[in-house]
């Protein structure tokens, strides 16, 4: 199960795997791509000696809206008929391990925790039962949004647009079932959100159908899938920690622009 991440180690930004040499994690230099072929090539540098960056650089990132049938429930809302997506730039995406900065316009910023689904491949208007194979992998994403500059009736382009509104990490891990993962949320020590991924209303071989069929995906772009109940406002200074099992944990401190 191939645990693929991307790290800077001094001056140099490259791309590796998570795996171990006795007790110790290391991460192992590769040489060529996720998403095609690749090898390790004999380096290896312990965990704590490399800065982890966001595990993919997407084209783009897509969101769904309501998918999860105990956030419709908090929200007293009806379940869509078809999935609400929405798209955040690429240049919103940041590292595990680095702030999120709340922009001057902004009085209400909010963290929601999501599994992000990494693409492997080009993918366009498939049917969802060919989905899994288009799937490098999953890791662990804050949809980060600045609510108060929600608008109803206008695009979610604005309050979710923001540079460092998309952390992803710390690593993208293949082959689980992503059917049964357990998603938690930590704001300042404080557990604010918990639940489990088999609450997902539309699954995500068929989210990405969906999407194949509106737009085309390329490897390394982003499906996020949705929330669960219990987000909340973040203030500067605070520190949110996304936690999804069998893929780990991301640790982002708040700061003002």
């Amino acid at each position: 199960m191939p645990i693929f991440v991307r790290y800077k180690h001094g001056d140099i930004t490259n791309s590796g795997i998570l795996t171990h040499i006795g007790q110790q994690k290391v991460v192992a230099e590769i040489d060529g791509s996720f998403y095609e072929t690749w090898a390790t090539n004999g380096k290896y540098y312990p965990l704590e000696e490399v800065e982890l960056l966001s595990p993919c650089t997407p084209t783009k990132i897509i969101g769904v809206g309501i998918n999860y049938y105990s956030m419709a429930k908090a929200l007293s809302v009806e379940i869509p008929s078809t999935p609400l997506f929405f798209l955040k730039p690429a240049s919103g995406v940041t590292g595990p391990d680095t702030n999120i900065i709340i922009p001057s316009i902004s009085r209400q910023v909010d963290y929601e925790i999501e599994l992000a689904v990494v693409i492997k491949k080009r993918c366009q208007k498939i049917a969802s039962s060919e989905a899994m194979e288009y799937i490098l992998g999953y890791t662990c994403s804050n949809d980060v949004t600045a609510v108060d500059l929600l608008e109803s009736g206008k695009p979610w382009l604005l309050p979710k647009g923001f540079d460092t509104f998309t952390p992803l990490g710390p690593y993208i891990v293949s082959d689980i079932n992503s059917d049964r993962l357990y998603m938690e949320t930590f704001l300042n020590g404080k557990r604010t959100q918990g639940g489990s991924t088999r609450d997902m209303i539309v699954k995500i071989p068929e989210l990405i159908a969906h999407v194949s069929n509106i737009m085309t995906l390329e490897a390394g772009d982003v499906l996020l899938t949705g929330t669960i109940p219990g987000k909340g406002t973040l203030y500067a200074g605070d520190q949110v920690v996304i936690s999804i099992s069998d893929i780990g944990s991301m640790k982002n401190v708040v700061i003002s622009s």
